[in-house]
């Protein structure tokens, strides 16, 4: 089921591997990733138990191309019509043209290519999406992936910082050296969101924060050298 994080935004349950969030305020519903295949289901499922017309769900935007952020995309789309929103540096990746990029490290995992996925719309660093939240805005977070993107809502200083924070087992920490493509990008990327002062974060793996995150989120920075 539905889990209320804040007014108008929610997680879904029950998903496995990586957090998916829902925006119920602005033009329609907005989904924000889509873990893995077998969720699509999951994700419609609770929708419609919540009361949603799945017709209403008028975009899916994506942190990164990661399948553990994609996978449910193609069931989802097929069964609301939503416009997929990338990412710019990540529209090649969703879009199957190389596989997705790999961490220079001595474990590397299987190559894999997505298939069947065509982004509607792009966004770049800096980009205001008017009708989702009173205005999100894209914040450009390279490093785990080389065009992943958070979105932060200004007024209600809600955060998803998608895979450049972890949250899990029990507190902040990086995400994988073996699926991260630059480390280094990616600490400085916590550093710009950490000037942010968020006061709710959603990560794409682990429980949101909803209190003292912006302290929480400052003495991670400060732990890993980020500012």
């Amino acid at each position: 089921m539905l889990q209320e994080i804040v007014p108008n935004v929610f997680t879904f349950t029950g998903l496995m591997v990586g957090r998916v969030y829902l925006i119920t305020q602005g033009d329609g519903l907005t989904l924000i990733d889509a873990s893995i295949p077998p969720a699509g289901s999951k994700i419609l499922a609770q929708l419609k138990a919540a009361g949603h017309s799945l017709e209403d769900v008028n975009r899916i935007l994506i942190t990164h191309a990661h399948p553990d952020h994609v996978g449910g995309i193609v069931e989802i789309q097929k069964a609301t019509g939503a416009k997929l929103m990338v990412p710019e540096g990540e529209v090649s990746t969703i879009q199957g043209e190389h596989p997705i990029p790999s961490a220079p490290t001595r474990f590397t995992p299987p190559e894999t290519i997505l298939e069947n996925m065509t982004a509607d719309a792009t966004m770049a660093d800096g980009d205001i999406l008017e009708d989702v939240y009173d205005g999100l805005h894209c914040v450009s977070t390279p490093g785990h992936a080389p065009g992943h993107m958070a979105y932060w809502q200004p007024q209600t200083r809600v955060l998803f910082c998608g895979d450049a924070i972890f949250n899990m087992p029990i507190k902040m920490r990086l995400p994988y050296q073996f699926l991260t493509v630059d480390m280094a990008k990616n600490i400085r990327s916590i550093g710009k969101i950490a000037k942010l002062e968020p006061e709710v974060i959603c990560f794409g793996h682990g429980k949101p924060v909803t209190q003292n995150a912006s302290q929480m989120l400052h003495e991670f920075a400060k732990k890993v050298g980020a500012n």
